[in-house]
């Protein structure tokens, strides 16, 4: 691809107007998403918000939290858009560095929960800083690919920085531990590293090694080890570690072609766990059916492929690379969490963009796509141009004229 500037500016077109309006369908899809996901959480929340003492027995409690956050959200969507792609560069690294002072920080002073240390809790309101951190990899990983440019093939600048980046963030992950995070992380720099022009060689090389070591890790520890088992033959142990995963699969099953209808699910009464975060997909495609849960995954790829589009149209290399890093950041969620609750893979904890239960994480997936559609605003228009006339209509033209004369 053939890119005008790699230089850190706002970038402008050549006849020196400035930035342009943002893109209307990756816009449209976004909002259309997010409002299906707002609603499914008001639907497999409230049975167990309106049975926990935590949340005052109020059935809305879930709903009115994820609401509020989706309108902040889109408010920091919106106001993310404003900013050129050269402000992001430049505050790259400090970001960077700000994820890894969290990640840091939540291994001392984070919540304990289930034997994890992944969240502060502050002011009632929770994060973890591992979202932070995927976005932080990728915009310093366009910053290392554009500063290497034709480097890129050698083990020196296309291999070695990159796993520098990405492993400083991994190890922290896993002592956590934050093993679905770490899974990210790791695809990411993969996607950022072959986008920047990486030799397929140390792909072939560094995916050996990290399945080995993945393999060790995960047989290794118990609380993975279970999952896999339990991946495997969930009614191995039906009552216990493949529990989650068989009320899962009755769920979706029960929905059928066209569903049970909107908030007539029945697994979402305390049957099925995290029925309104990791598994509410399972509880949408209950009550939505086949049909419903094709044009959910529809308009996913839609805004995906959106995303691609505009990655591909960018004018500079820096904003190619972020568009491609988030998009592919919300295609592998998407598609991880889809497999897990349909148990293609072994459970992960990976949430769905835009629909599982999470303020924090909502508002800064909005805002990761306010970033895609700052970089849209500076992909140039095309101009209409009118097809010029050849040698016969010009001489028709003037026999009209001189006939009206």
């Amino acid at each position: 691809m053939d890119y005008k500037s790699d230089r850190l500016a706002d970038y402008t077109d050549d006849s020196g107007i400035g930035r342009g309006s943002i893109d209307i369908p990756f816009l449209l899809l976004v909002m259309l998403l997010l409002t299906i996901g707002v609603i499914t959480v008001l639907s497999a929340s409230y049975a167990r918000a309106y049975y926990s003492s935590e949340t005052g027995y109020t059935a809305t409690y879930y709903f009115t939290r994820q609401l509020t956050f989706a309108g902040m959200g889109v408010a920091a969507m919106l106001v993310a858009s404003r900013f050129p792609i050269g402000f992001y560069r430049r505050f790259a690294a400090p970001i960077y560095i700000f994820a890894v002072v969290l990640l840091l920080l939540v291994l001392v002073a984070g919540e304990n929960v289930n034997g994890s240390k992944r969240w502060f809790t502050i002011g009632g309101i929770t994060f973890q800083p591992s979202e932070i951190a995927k976005i932080a990899v990728i915009l310093i990983e366009a910053e290392l690919v554009c500063r290497f440019k034709s480097k890129m093939s050698t083990f020196r600048y296309g291999v070695v920085p990159f796993v520098a980046a990405a492993g400083i963030i991994i190890g922290l992950l896993v002592f956590e531990p934050h093993f679905s995070a770490s899974i990210i992380i790791v695809s990411i720099t993969a996607i950022m590293m072959f986008a920047g022009g990486t030799r397929l060689f140390w792909f072939i090389a560094g995916g050996a090694a990290v399945g080995g070591l993945g393999a060790l890790v995960l047989l290794g520890t118990g609380y993975t080890s279970d999952r896999i088992t339990a991946w495997l033959d969930p009614f191995a142990d039906s009552s216990d570690t493949g529990y989650q995963i068989i009320q899962s699969l009755y769920a979706i099953g029960s929905g059928g072609l066209t569903g049970l209808g909107f908030g007539e699910s029945r697994q979402k009464y305390l049957y099925l766990p995290e029925e309104h975060n990791d598994y509410i997909f399972a509880i949408f495609c209950e009550e939505m059916g086949f049909v419903g849960a094709m044009l959910v995954l529809l308009l996913f790829a839609l805004l995906i492929v959106r995303g691609y589009w505009l990655a591909i149209h960018c004018r500079d290399r820096y904003s190619f690379l972020v568009c491609t890093g988030i998009t592919s950041l919300l295609a592998l969620q998407v598609i991880l969490n889809v497999a897990v609750v349909t148990n293609l893979l072994p459970a992960t904890g990976i949430s769905l963009p835009f629909f599982s239960y999470g303020g924090t994480a909502l508002l800064i997936q909005l805002a990761e796509m306010g970033i895609v559609l700052s970089i849209s605003r500076d992909i140039p228009e095309k101009k209409s141009v009118k097809p010029r006339k050849n040698g016969a209509e010009i001489t028709q033209l003037r026999a009209n004229e001189e006939t009206t004369a």
